[in-house]
């Protein structure tokens, strides 16, 4: 089939426009990335309430026009990075923990994994460590998760009889404060074992059986390095797709 100029012409133009559609696209999810990624290392080592919008896009490097350009307050901002921290919690405890029987090893390998990703990334520990804190929401499948475990470990006579919610302070509180020690590294890996096998034993598991338990523990998976989670291309996936759908 061959085209007219004036077709040809009206073709390209089209083209033209879908890939100046596409780079906007790119540049407004790397521009975004940018925004989130410089929130969390700010949240990591600053309270939340302390950081601006001149803060945020001062770590970004970018103009302050363009912080308005994705949120309307900081609150949001700070929605997205909690949005982004609950996510990232509840996939470090899913893995494996159906395949493991035991409530007491279940607590274990969940403290173990949230330790292990501080010390394997400490920004990220620093940020959870502080959002846990300043975002509350974002601990709720944890807490749904461990309160579960820790019920189920006092019905069996496994752990202390106290509360779900005294359980649930004692071993947070603990996991906390490693992961903040992991993020000032000063925690080490050697440490590990002996930080989770403590949380047991305050829970009130006998030391022989917390030393076993942690022994038998899998190898946590790791998340990548702290940043921004969400790759470039996927938000401009998301995108691309919202536009199809509309």
């Amino acid at each position: 089939m061959k085209y007219s100029n004036s077709q040809k012409s009206k073709r390209m133009v089209r083209v033209d426009l879908v890939r100046r559609a596409q780079i906007g696209l790119r540049l407004r999810a790397k521009s975004h990335a940018q925004l989130i990624r410089a929130a969390r290392a700010l949240f990591a080592i600053r309270p939340v309430d302390s950081i601006t919008v001149d803060d945020v896009t001062r770590e970004a490097e970018l103009a302050k026009g363009t912080f308005y350009v994705h949120f309307e307050h900081l609150d949001d901002l700070r929605a997205a990075v909690a949005d982004e921290l609950a996510r990232e919690l509840d996939d470090l405890l899913q893995p494996h923990r159906t395949a493991i029987a035991d409530p007491v090893e279940r607590i274990a390998k969940g403290c173990a994994a949230f330790i292990r990703q501080a010390l394997h990334d400490p920004t990220w520990g620093g940020l959870a460590a502080r959002g846990v804190w300043a975002f509350p929401t974002i601990a709720t499948a944890a807490r749904k998760r461990l309160s579960e475990d820790l019920r189920a470990a006092i019905a069996q006579g496994r752990i202390a009889s106290v509360s779900a919610e005294v359980g649930f302070d004692i071993a947070i509180g603990s996991v906390l404060q490693a992961m903040r020690s992991a993020s000032e590294k000063r925690l080490s890996p050697s440490d590990l074992p002996a930080a989770v096998s403590g949380i047991l034993r305050g829970l009130g598991v006998a030391a022989d059986e917390a030393e076993q338990i942690v022994r038998r523990l899998p190898e946590p998976l790791l998340l990548t390095k702290s940043s921004n989670r969400l790759p470039i291309d996927t938000l401009v996936d998301r995108n691309n797709n919202r536009t199809k759908r509309t």
